[in-house]
């Protein structure tokens, strides 16, 4: 993944930044799920809301910072990494399979049920 950031103080701290968020993306893309019964939330804490542990983790993140003009104001880096993963691996599943995801999470949507998905 690449970012832009601006001047960048600590390489590092960006880079690990954007290491998690890219974590955080695949969780949110493959098993991140919110569901309501009965007007309540279901995942009410950990041990009923699945997270990405280091099993299911990316093994390799490799991050380009883009070099930035340190004559202007400094900012910060944020989440910029988060948005950008579910619709990339989608389009990867896409690539790969040719069956089009349209809704998070991805798991259950590859089995046959999901023929409508199908490149045409």
């Amino acid at each position: 993944m690449a970012v832009d950031c601006g001047a960048t103080v600590n390489p590092d701290r960006v880079r690990s930044q954007m290491e998690g968020a890219c974590v955080m993306g695949v969780a949110l893309a493959t098993v991140g799920e919110i569901s309501f019964k009965d007007g309540r939330v279901e995942q009410d804490n950990f041990h009923n809301y699945e997270v990405t542990r280091m099993e299911k983790a990316p093994r390799e993140i490799h991050v380009h910072i883009i070099p930035g003009d340190y004559g202007k104001p400094l900012g910060g880096v944020g989440e910029p990494g988060v948005p950008p993963i579910p619709p990339a691996l989608c389009n990867a599943i896409f690539a790969a399979t040719g069956k089009r995801i349209r809704r998070l999470p991805i798991r259950g949507q590859l089995g046959p049920s999901s023929a409508s998905t199908e490149r045409p």
